[in-house]
């Protein structure tokens, strides 16, 4: 029996007018659902596009990869205008920025040893399954050159029980490997490791919560600095989108002398800041204020760069600690910045840049600074996760 496909849910489902989701298939195609969750497609909508990878129906890394680019682009805006328009809100988009394929600088795969040595790559869909992707149309071809070293490393982290994490990450020095096993750490593994690290080339290397070694600098480039984050820390997926959150948070801070990252993580926006204006960056990670700070102090031509570590959850800052400031910029993680947020409506600051991974607490947040008197000025979409749900964004408001 066939059936039309009604829409597409946030999750990239494919929703019948019965409530069935069905798994890779486009509003508008007359399809055949099957007992699996996929379905057979009987009349094809135009957005309908050959899946550029090979790994894209055993993979559970990408769910729209059979959509137009168009079609994606679409449909992550759409996201984000249902989230605003779920609370009333506007949703004034100026720009649409998507990624290149092969430009993630970060994956996290699992590894498993074999018979004859070691696989590497993601889990299936809502399975154990783990499916070998060295044709990966996500990450930067340099990561899976790197895949001879994760199997190798695969090896000596895995029993042909259990799986080990690798989380790789392309750096101007090399790739920093950090491995998440069950394994100890002894004298005798930490030299194994660093032949290991020097056979691959590799630029670090981390075994759980200690850095094995360390054989030139994993830079990322913050603006004018040269930044090492600490191994597994977050770091924007891609350096595309990066520069595009970057550019929509310096549109914001033009013209301000003094300004207050929140959630500053390593630097990504108070570096780049930095170059015309005085910055403060509060973050709850100390590890991350200090590589931020290194950075800044070998950086030339940067103004003043100061660093504070706090829990902007439990002790955000108060009304009379931002009415220091010009600008406040904040890029909070998914759970978004709700105690932060109502300290920076109840200051006096009349421009904010916000920087989200989650539409949803995105707007619950976004909501308050309107009640406050703010006007979302624009939102940039920004979609480093090509063929995923996921979605960023930055916002601009002034308050009048």
């Amino acid at each position: 029996m066939t059936e039309t496909v009604e829409k597409l849910t946030q999750a990239g489902l494919g929703q019948l007018a019965d409530g069935t989701l069905l798994e890779r298939v486009l509003p508008g195609e007359v399809v055949d659902p099957q007992p699996d969750g996929t379905a057979k497609i009987i009349t094809p909508v135009s957005d309908r596009v050959k899946p550029p990878c090979r790994h894209f129906k055993s993979c559970g890394g990408c769910s729209m990869q059979h959509a137009s680019d168009d079609f994606v682009a679409s449909w992550k805006t759409a996201i984000v205008e249902r989230a605003l328009t779920a609370r009333g809100m506007p949703f004034p988009f100026r720009k649409l920025h998507t990624s290149p394929t092969q430009s993630r600088r970060r994956a996290r795969f699992s590894g498993r040893r074999t018979k004859k040595g070691a696989m590497i790559g993601f889990h299936a869909k809502g399975s154990d399954a783990l499916i070998e992707v060295s044709d990966c149309q996500l990450v930067l071809p340099s990561i899976i050159e790197g895949f001879p070293a994760l199997e190798a490393l695969t090896v000596i982290a895995a029993s042909r029980k259990s799986e080990v994490n690798l989380t790789v990450t392309d750096t101007s020095g090399g790739l920093d490997v950090l491995v998440e096993t069950e394994r100890d750490l002894d004298g005798p593994l930490r030299v194994e490791l660093a032949g290991l690290a020097e056979t691959y080339n590799l630029a670090r290397l981390a075994w759980n919560d200690d850095v094995v070694v360390t054989r030139r600098e994993p830079d990322q480039i913050f603006g004018a600095a040269r930044v090492a984050p600490p191994a597994g820390a977050f770091l924007q997926a891609t350096r595309e989108g990066e520069g595009a959150l970057v550019s929509a948070v310096l549109d914001v801070v033009v013209g301000a002398n003094k300004v207050v990252d929140l959630f500053a993580g390593a630097g990504t926006f108070a570096l780049s800041i930095a170059k015309t204006a005085e910055v403060h960056a509060v973050e709850g990670g100390p590890e991350m204020l200090s590589t931020l700070d290194r950075g800044w102090r070998h950086a030339k031509g940067l103004k003043a760069v100061t660093t504070e570590t706090r829990d902007l959850f439990r002790r955000p800052l108060e009304p009379d600690e931002l009415n220091r400031f010009d600008v406040a910029v904040l890029d909070p993680p998914r759970a978004g910045a709700d105690a932060q947020i109502r300290t920076l409506a109840a200051s006096d600051l009349r421009k904010i840049a916000m920087v989200s991974c989650n539409p949803v607490t995105f707007s619950r947040d976004a909501s308050v600074l309107l009640d406050a008197g703010f006007i979302m000025d624009w939102i940039d979409v920004v979609d480093q996760f090509r063929w995923s749900p996921h979605v960023e964004l930055a916002a601009s408001f002034t308050r009048s």
